[in-house]
């Protein structure tokens, strides 16, 4: 029989700092995430399925996503999952995993590992997270895991938000369209990542910050298709594509973040939940 590893498994098996660490060495390896296929999107009567087909590392994979915005008023998750792992030789399925709970770990794991250089030389860490889901929680104990978290502020949609002046890191994890914060408000060593919305439409943080900030993407392509954040800053004149620095290039060390504002978009790829799957595998194997 395949063997399906829950949520519960998945944690056990892999730490948060340790899923940094495949990331890591994924990219350091020489994985190229711009050979990564694109997210598919089938539209369906109450909401959409996702498909995100990858291989690499002698793996090849899948998840199957579903988003459900009407799932909320009847107290289910907005978004399930579920993943199949195959061996890349063979093409024969040899795993199935919680989709949902690998997508809890494998965001925050890219966030920092992205972001590594820059929140390294802050200090001990003042974080607001905008999102008090899965998604705002597991950046949370992603932090914790690896910095010293002098203090922490998770913000659901409802809460009062905080003074943003003392924060040096701010999260969002939000299914917002609209920008979450004034970024005026942040310091000038302010780290940001946004990883809440996978749309063109959608943004999360305002074009004022992509103008000031250095911005880190998962691959020029990928942002220039899916990132809101992004794309609705260049169409109105306050960010570049050429400014645009791809996460491998930094954590392989080709490229150096300047001090200042930083300014990290994620939406998710399908060569990330593959790296994390095949890490929990290779972990349950020792």
């Amino acid at each position: 029989m395949i063997p399906y590893l829950d949520a519960d498994a998945i944690r056990r098996a892999l730490s948060p700092s340790a899923a940094v660490d495949a990331i890591t060495a994924a990219l350091r390896s020489g994985l190229d995430p711009a050979a990564s296929v694109a997210r598919t999107s089938v539209p369906l009567s109450h909401g959409e399925l996702l498909l995100m087909p990858a291989e690499a590392g002698g793996y090849a994979g899948v998840k199957l996503a579903t988003v459900a915005p009407g799932n909320a008023a009847r107290g289910l998750p907005r978004i399930n999952a579920v993943y199949t792992l195959f061996d890349a030789e063979t093409l024969q399925p040899i795993a199935l995993l919680d989709g949902t709970a690998l997508t809890t770990l494998r965001t925050p794991a890219v966030t920092v590992a992205a972001l590594r250089s820059a929140l390294d030389r802050l200090g001990p860490l003042r974080v607001v997270v905008f999102g008090a889901g899965p998604q705002g929680h597991g950046h949370a104990e992603a932090l914790a895991a690896r910095y010293d978290v002098a203090s922490l502020q998770i913000v659901s949609s409802q809460g009062v938000r905080p003074p943003l002046r003392d924060a040096n890191v701010i999260i969002c994890a939000t299914t917002s369209a609209q920008p979450v914060f004034d970024s005026s408000e942040l310091r000038d060593d302010a780290v940001v990542a946004a990883v809440g919305a996978h749309t063109p439409d959608a943004r999360e943080v305002d074009a004022a910050y992509c103008a000031r900030a250095t911005v880190m993407v998962e691959d020029l392509a990928t942002a220039l298709r899916e990132c809101g954040d992004v794309i609705l800053a260049i169409s109105e004149g306050t960010l570049t594509a050429d400014r645009l620095v791809p996460m491998a290039s930094v954590v392989r060390g080709a490229v150096e973040v300047p001090a200042g504002p930083v300014f990290y978009k994620g939406s998710g790829m399908s060569w990330q939940d593959l790296v994390i799957a095949s890490a929990v595998l290779s972990a349950l194997s020792r």
